[in-house]
């Protein structure tokens, strides 16, 4: 099998189920207990918070362990929204994951807020002045993805919070699909609110995407920032998220996010040359093919196309049954007989969308899978494409 599925989930490194494996056995202890096993369990709680705030650049304290990035996402977009007294108006993008999509629709039903979409260019990305444009007095939140999970857009986050800021909103950033390819530090070298750092008051991450166990996220949110909880209960994570802590996730996810970490820069340049071979082989090998997303700023290892006269689907099962493993787009919404909201905000026709596939490169991919992918990529949208025009 050669899989170009990573964005939608990677291989669990063995360093990270080596981590948790003792506090899934003997060091079992609840946290929050006042005996050695719990005192056990609360060391390695606030090791992993420290490691975490080390990739970051920010405080132990201002990292909240969740089940995810769905659930991060949630708190974050909920949560800052809720506890804000500014006002009841929210700046997203159009081409956000479903889980601030759909956060940001459940204020408006239940809570009475009003959301604006930023639009985004055909390279799916915000330019700051379309976000200048989208704020208004009464703007609480902005919440804009650091990469597009579905065409590896690259948005300048640093420069739409300067704007958000200098308008006096919070600003949110979705990176679960950054980490481990981008800098994720919120200031820069001269420290806070310095240059060089993406600047936003709060960052989502999920541990799957870095080679921790699924069911793992964090919420970094800076201290000067109000959370309403969303789940309510024994006030754990500064009662910012209840529920008992998952100690051997988070320590699963410390140790991945810091190993990915450590390998970035040569992992960048990895997938910098095999993305764009692949995107080479298969502009050239498929009449009609056409890369989406901006062709530069983009992450190296997403590559997405869409292949005119075809299904995308179709070419996904021929590709299965061929050996390569990717996707039609987000994970998390497959099954959907829709086009991708993503692919239509950026211009798109909806029956063109319908044919799109994204091949997604991971530090194991080989230059040999890169060759071969493309090789059956060919084969595969030349067969569907003669079934579908027999």
């Amino acid at each position: 099998m050669i899989y170009l599925d990573h964005a939608a989930t990677t291989p669990v490194r063995r360093e990270a189920i080596e981590a948790m494996w003792p506090y899934l056995t003997g060091s079992f202890g609840n946290p929050s207990s006042r005996h050695e096993l719990g005192e056990e369990a609360a060391r390695a709680l606030a090791w992993a918070r420290s490691e975490v705030a080390a990739v970051i650049g920010c405080r132990p304290g201002e990292v909240v362990f969740t089940s995810g990035g769905t659930e991060a996402d949630n708190l974050a977009i909920k949560g800052m929204s809720l506890a804000r007294p500014r006002g009841r108006h929210l700046v997203i993008s159009p081409i956000e994951h479903e889980a601030v999509l759909e956060s940001a629709a459940y204020l408006v039903r239940h809570h009475g807020f009003t959301v604006t979409e930023v639009a985004v260019d055909r390279g799916g990305l915000v330019h700051p002045s379309a976000l200048a444009s989208a704020i208004r007095p009464d703007t609480s939140l902005v919440s804009v993805q650091l990469v597009n999970n579905e065409i590896g857009a690259i948005q300048p986050i640093a420069e739409l919070a300067a704007v958000a800021h200098e308008a006096g909103a919070l600003m949110h950033t979705d990176a679960v699909q950054a980490a481990g390819h981008l800098d994720l530090r919120l200031d820069g070298p001269g420290g806070a609110g310095s240059p060089g750092g993406l600047g936003v008051d709060a960052l989502s991450l999920a541990g799957h995407k870095v080679g921790a166990p699924k069911g793992t996220g964090v919420l970094v949110a800076r201290g000067r920032v109000a959370l309403e909880p969303v789940l309510h209960g024994g006030g754990q994570e500064r009662g910012r998220r209840s529920g008992t802590e998952n100690v051997a996730g988070a320590v699963a996810f410390a140790t991945a996010l810091r190993l990915a970490e450590s390998e970035r820069a040569d992992a960048t340049a990895q997938a910098a040359r095999q993305g764009l071979e692949l995107r080479a082989r298969i502009l050239a090998g498929v009449e009609g093919a056409q890369l989406t997303g901006d062709a530069d700023r983009r992450l190296p290892g997403t590559v997405s196309f869409v292949f005119p006269g075809t299904s995308g689907e179709a070419v996904l099962l021929e590709l299965d049954r061929l050996g390569v493993t990717c996707s039609s787009g987000s994970a998390c919404a497959a099954g959907s007989s829709d086009p991708s909201h993503v692919l239509t905000a950026v211009g798109i026709p909806a029956d063109l969308a319908l044919t799109a596939v994204r091949f997604t490169l991971g530090p194991t991919t080989t230059d040999e899978e890169i060759a071969d992918a493309a090789a059956a990529v060919i084969r595969a949208v030349s067969a569907v494409r003669g079934i579908v025009g027999a």
